[in-house]
């Protein structure tokens, strides 16, 4: 399979190209070498939770074959891995004395990246809360904040002159909404009241996390935090009636206040957005003195998950037409919608990389001294093995280039980019999906473990070697012969 050189994008010299996956969608081993059990054990095997009733026991069974991931990972040309580490795998309760063994498949992993030339970059929290900190009040707990900065601690002291780029959270936003106010997530709670105080005690675990790993890592390691941003964009149309043109600008900075700038705000400018309703916001009794300078200390770069946009536009919540969906605040005169010149993905998501494109430029312009870096982007697609023994994505090469070379536009428009991670390396437990959407640019065969690169991960692999995005032709996304 070749691609056009004409017309290549090219990306700043040192751009990192890596892929990324979580513990608990690829390590299987749940109840191995000590490890604790997590909420997502808990909320896999609540029925009716989980489609299919999947559970992540076995996932990738990466804990036994990390060797063969990062021998994909180098077969990819791919200079980083953003992994995440189990903490119920480090600490099986969330407090205490480690758990050596779990650390010492840690090191046994930065091992063999090592042998690779391959940068780690560490996710300390990705999704898998300790149970017992869970029955304790998990995040809606002040404590758990407190022992999130000891995890950190033992994780640093272990680890930390190992790793090369440090993540503290990835999607807190994700937890708050899914798993504490709609319950379709682990822990699986529908409390608004316990959302908001996570939402505060989330910030305050990264702020503290922060302290510490700036305590004991190596002077200059960076630190950072992944916020997922679904860019709210308006579409005009006939708001000449009932104020519609007032609602729907509310609607817009409301909706943009609680998906984007809930946690960002904090992060950046050391206070809760305007814009968001009284009961998502944190109240005032759970915010101590200097809770607000700890979360706001300064970071060294910004993780970026990016999947898609949501759009707005004029429309009667009681009479929805084609593509219409009711508005999430319930405003009249407003309608949430699916532009038909956009396709979407099998998860029912919009493809939109313009919309990639402006946020990385707008974040830019807000926060120019923060590095930039697209810590998960992919899609899911209908991947199966052909008669041939091969696995060919088309639709996922197009995803990928298209919202590469925005990416790279987005640099040409003065956008501090330093890296991208497709999402993920694996097909793995897709949390409540979970097996049957395959977001990886490797297929897995859940019956035997075996694995296959896709054709997407050739295509990824000659984007990450050339450090440039390739035109693309109808040839290039055909299958090989």
């Amino acid at each position: 399979m070749g691609w056009s050189t004409d017309g290549a994008l090219s990306f700043p010299p040192g751009f990192a190209w890596g892929a990324a996956t979580a513990a608990y969608q690829i390590e299987g081993a749940t109840a191995a070498d000590g490890r604790g059990a997590s909420v997502w054990d808990t909320f896999s095997h609540t029925p009716g939770k989980v489609r299919g009733g999947d559970t992540g026991d076995v996932a990738c069974d990466s804990y036994h074959r990390y060797r063969e991931d990062v021998g994909l990972l180098a077969s990819l040309g791919l200079g980083s891995y953003r992994f995440s580490i189990s903490w119920p795998r480090v600490q099986p309760g969330g407090r205490g004395a480690p758990n050596q063994a779990g650390l010492d498949y840690y090191r046994a992993l930065l091992d063999e990246l090592a042998s690779h030339g391959i940068a780690p970059a560490a996710t300390l929290f990705h999704w898998d809360l300790p149970q017992e900190l869970q029955d304790e009040g998990g995040w809606a707990a002040r404590d758990t904040a407190q022992r999130f900065a000891d995890y950190a601690a033992i994780v640093a002291e272990a680890l930390g002159d190992r790793v090369d780029r440090w993540i503290t959270l990835n999607e807190p936003q994700v937890v708050v909404s899914h798993g504490y106010r709609a319950g379709e997530h682990a822990p699986g709670l529908r409390d608004a009241a316990a959302a908001a105080a996570a939402t505060h005690h989330l910030l305050l675990g990264h702020g503290l996390a922060t302290r510490v790993l700036r305590e004991l890592l190596p002077a200059g390691r960076p630190v950072g935090i992944s916020l997922d941003f679904n860019p709210v964009r308006v579409l005009p149309g006939n708001t000449s009636n009932n104020g519609a043109a007032d609602h729907l600008e509310h609607a817009r900075h409301t909706i943009d206040a609680e998906l984007n700038r809930l946690f960002l705000e904090p992060l950046r400018h050391g206070r809760y957005p305007s814009g968001a309703r009284p009961e998502v916001l944190p109240p005032a009794a759970l915010i101590a003195d200097g809770d607000l300078e700890l979360i706001s200390q300064a970071i060294d770069f910004l993780g970026i998950n990016y999947y898609a946009p949501l759009y707005l536009r004029p429309g009667d919540p009681a009479d929805l037409r084609r593509g219409e969906e009711l508005n999430r605040l319930g405003l009249p005169g407003v309608v949430e919608y699916r532009p038909d010149w956009l396709e979407q993905t099998n998860m029912g998501w919009l493809i939109d990389p313009d919309a990639l494109h402006d946020l990385l430029v707008e974040l830019s312009a807000e926060v120019p001294d923060w590095p930039l870096l697209v810590t998960e982007n992919g899609r899911a697609a209908e991947d199966y093995v052909d008669p041939d023994g091969a696995v060919h994505d088309p639709e996922r090469i197009q995803f990928l280039h298209a919202h590469l070379a925005a990416a790279a536009r987005a640099v040409e428009s003065g956008a501090n980019l330093a890296g991208y991670y497709v999402w993920s390396l694996l097909d793995n437990f897709e949390w409540a999906y979970g097996y049957q959407k395959r977001f990886g640019i490797v297929f897995v065969d859940f019956s035997t473990q075996r694995r296959i690169p896709k054709s997407s991960a050739r295509f990824y692999s000659e984007v990450a070697r050339a450090n440039a995005v390739p035109a693309l032709t109808e040839a290039s996304v055909a299958p090989a012969d």
